[in-house]
């Protein structure tokens, strides 16, 4: 038996270094990703949540990331055929983890979306790719910045940028910028980039499944309390509520998932900088469920997406 799994870890460890595995995760965890803002716009209007109900989004992203949890441990659970329960030793990093993933990192996700459109959010959100790739070089030296990765980043951050001002960065200075929208949702990236980090360094010890459902759990239940303790409720317009939030708690655990797993095996900005294709699956998704046409199809949209995509080949294109 211990040989047996222990062959199984060897293949899995060469399976997610692949690649191809790399870049086919990566595409699977930012298209629920890009499909998570306007998912999100969609169940403010299901569930009758008004963007100054600060108590009733809370409400929301605590549902789901409890669900999130639930399915991630559900699932170990049945592939491994035993209950699964972190170690004593690391309920302190769950909670770690359950305050930057879950908590602060999706509050002002939340927040931010209720004043901003789905393209614009999916957009802005890419720029946790730079964050994670600056925290990578300079805060935990997991690795040296080289520059190809310096300029695909920048070039990246930039097509963030454009999208963030409308092209014009005076508008910044004249209300196009809203710190509880655009602002909100930077800080958001940020926490979510300094998550991804503390997943490859608890990752080196734990197993990264296991602290995925564990802390979407704790920090779930620990927003739905928040909520509920701010009066906060939510009104199910239709039965379609119900299918969304299924969907919406898959979108966290499916994709972190497969992303802890990315992040133990490879490098940091190997993968965060593939959290650029995140508004690309964003954009046309909200174009598609929100209707959000005009805003994709202006020259900042377009040209923002374009820069996007560049830094990505940049950053992954291999040395001649």
């Amino acid at each position: 038996m211990n040989d047996e799994g222990k062959n199984m870890r060897e293949q899995t460890t060469s399976i997610w270094q692949k690649k191809a595995a790399v870049i086919l995760g990566a595409v699977f965890c930012c298209f629920l990703w890009g499909s998570a803002s306007p998912a999100i716009k969609i169940g403010y209007e299901i569930f009758s949540v008004a963007p100054n109900d600060t108590a009733g989004r809370i409400l929301f992203a605590g549902i789901r990331f409890t669900l999130a949890g639930l399915m991630v441990i559900g699932y170990q659970c049945v592939t491994e055929r035993q209950f699964i329960f972190p170690k004593k030793t690391a309920w302190g990093k769950v909670c770690i983890l359950s305050i930057f993933q879950t908590s602060i990192h999706y509050v002002l996700f939340y927040m931010g979306l209720a004043y901003t459109s789905g393209v614009r959010g999916s957009i802005i959100n890419s720029v946790g790719a730079f964050f994670g790739l600056g925290l990578a070089v300079w805060v935990f030296h997991y690795e040296k910045l080289s520059l190809r990765k310096a300029m695909g980043s920048v070039i990246g951050f930039l097509g963030v940028m454009i999208c963030v001002t409308g092209g014009s960065f005076s508008s910044m200075l004249q209300g196009g910028f809203l710190w509880q929208g655009e602002g909100a949702l930077l800080l958001s990236a940020f926490c979510g980039a300094m998550a991804s980090n503390l997943i490859k360094k608890i990752g080196k010890s734990e197993n990264p499944v296991t602290m995925s459902g564990w802390q979407f759990l704790v920090g779930g239940l620990t927003l739905t309390l928040i909520a509920v303790l701010m009066g906060g409720h939510l009104e199910m317009k239709t039965a379609l509520g119900i299918p969304l939030i299924l969907y919406m708690g898959f979108i966290s655990a499916g994709a972190y998932t497969v992303w802890s797993l990315l992040l133990k095996y490879n490098e940091v900005s190997t993968v965060t900088i593939l959290g650029f294709m995140n508004p690309v699956f964003g954009v046309l998704l909200s174009v598609l469920f929100l209707h959000e046409m005009s805003e994709a199809t202006s020259w900042s949209g377009l040209v923002a997406l374009l820069l996007v995509i560049l830094g990505i080949i940049i950053v992954n294109r291999k040395k001649a």
